[in-house]
């Protein structure tokens, strides 16, 4: 019932948006959704192993019992309408001695579902490891969609009433509580012990399952086709270095939030394949645009039909947007944003859309204070955005504000020849690798001195953390949010906000 839920993504989005007014603790737990949809499947895969280990030892019992000659009560209720089987009132589905737990288990309706669903949890699960999920996304993509097997075979799973009970009309024939010490002289002339007899439990798993399947296809199927049909116009598309392309899209009725993303399909590449990208331009701008960094098969071969390809351009189809946690940014008087790599993306749309509201003179802008860290492995990334940090440079300056944006730029990997270039020209105005006013640093940040010059900057504020970027990262940052947290809740406090896909 509660698996199909967490990724009901326009739900959520909704919620978000009921919600804007809620504490941003419980706005955040919404974005935790992937993390509730692990802990479901965890959760339904230890359940499975429990009710198939409990109908093996089941199975076993009905075997033996079925082959019992020693008169128990268990080899009577057994024998029980065994040769009239078409009065579908026998107890043991082990209608002789000869059948097998396997012969069972692939003829009946509630043996063979189990199998099936089984594999499809086995393989829906293993395929959603990270390793594959990064490397290989089309396995788990293609893979995943299983579910509906799955649910299918669920609903299926109690028709054939393996699991069965004493029928209304035979409890008050053969009332167990009198009639259990005298099993030897059953029989249906008995005037209060009659032959008991039994039927299958009605199916119940389509109950619980029925509503969330309804809104989930609702969403994908509904939803999705009507956006889908929707014309996206392709108005710009730019080839940064790193090979990442930058698609500018227009659709009628596209509205958006800084930090959002959108879905994007190609049906030239792969007619069902729909994967997210972080929108990275800003609510203020005509237009919506997103990077594309070659990561996988699809991204490839998107990337490489807009090289080759001027015009027409491949035909794109989006779902979305939808939301995430970088929303809440600009609730915060002092954010800080971490970026690994492509892990920017969030954060551009943000600094475009502060551009905006400067220029704007927005009033209503709660945000005082960026601090910015973009942390990448080679040099050509940090032109994708080189010209956006550029104007903001500008801007700041020109508005008298030059404390509001403060950002660093780490390099991580780099030879002699690049360290050497840098700290020969290391006294000009501007950076050598990108041109802007604040120097690269080389290596990683070393967060404990950033938070203690934030904290000592802002002793009273509350600063929202916001990060993009590995999991290893995110523990790190996580951990530091609460080490330089204040005690007291007056003083500073970080609060740690993870984007989630």
């Amino acid at each position: 019932m509660l698996i199909l839920i967490p990724v009901c993504r326009n739900l959520l989005s909704f919620l978000r948006g009921t919600c804007s007014f809620c504490r941003s603790t419980l706005r955040k737990q919404l974005d935790h959704n992937l993390t509730f949809h692990k802990l479901v499947a965890y959760m339904i895969c230890l359940h499975t192993a429990i009710h198939i280990i409990a109908h093996l030892f089941n199975f076993e019992r009905y075997s033996n019992s079925r082959k019992a000659t020693d008169g128990s009560i268990a080899s009577v209720l057994s024998s029980l309408y065994n040769d009239k089987k078409e009065e579908n009132y026998w107890l043991n589905p082990f209608h002789s001695q000869d059948m097998t737990v396997e012969y069972v288990t692939f003829t009946t309706i509630a043996g063979l579902t189990g199998v099936i669903i089984t594999i499809a949890l086995v393989l829906m699960v293993t395929s959603a490891m990270e390793f594959i999920r990064r490397s290989y996304f089309e396995v788990f993509w293609y893979t995943h969609h299983l579910f509906v097997i799955y649910f299918i075979g669920l609903g299926l799973h109690g028709i054939g009433g393996i699991v069965r009970g004493q029928t209304q009309e035979s409890m008050h024939e053969s009332d167990p509580r009198k009639c259990e010490e005298s099993f030897q002289t059953w029989n249906d002339h008995h005037p209060s012990c009659k032959n008991p007899r039994f039927e299958g439990h009605a199916p119940e798993s389509w109950k619980w399952i029925l509503a969330p399947l309804i809104l989930y296809l609702f969403e994908r199927i509904i939803l999705r086709g009507y956006r889908s049909l929707q014309k996206v116009e392709i108005i710009k598309v730019v080839m940064h270095p790193s090979k990442v392309l930058e698609l500018q899209l227009t659709k009628r009725g596209f509205s958006m939030e800084v930090g959002q993303y959108i879905f994007v399909k190609c049906p030239s590449i792969s007619y069902l394949e729909w994967h997210p990208f972080t929108l990275t331009s800003a609510p203020e701008e005509d237009f919506f645009s997103i990077h594309i960094r070659a990561a996988g098969d699809w991204t490839e071969n998107l990337i490489r039909a807009f090289e080759q390809q001027h015009s027409p351009f491949p035909r794109i189809q989006v779902d979305g947007p939808f939301g995430t946690v970088s929303e809440d940014v600009f609730q915060y008087e002092v954010a800080m944003l971490v970026g690994a790599g492509i892990g920017v993306t969030p954060f551009a749309s943000i600094l475009k859309s502060i551009w905006y509201k400067f220029r704007q003179d927005d009033r209503k802008l709660k945000t005082q204070t960026i601090y910015f860290y973009w942390i990448c492995r080679e040099t050509g990334a940090f032109a994708w955005f080189n010209d956006l940090l550029a104007s903001l440079e500008q801007e700041m300056e020109e508005l008298g504000k030059v404390g509001f944006l403060n950002y660093r730029l780490f390099l991580t990997g780099w030879n002699s020849n690049i360290a050497g270039h840098a700290a020969l020209n290391f006294d000009k105005a501007t950076d050598i690798l990108t041109g802007l006013k604040q120097k690269t640093f080389f290596g990683r940040p070393m967060w404990d001195n950033e938070f203690s010059a934030i904290a000592t900057a802002h002793p009273k504020s509350a600063v929202g953390v916001f990060l993009c970027g590995p999991k290893k990262m995110a523990k790190s940052l996580s951990k530091r949010c609460r080490q330089h947290s204040s005690l007291d809740p007056r003083k500073v406090q970080f609060y740690f906000n993870k984007e989630n896909f």
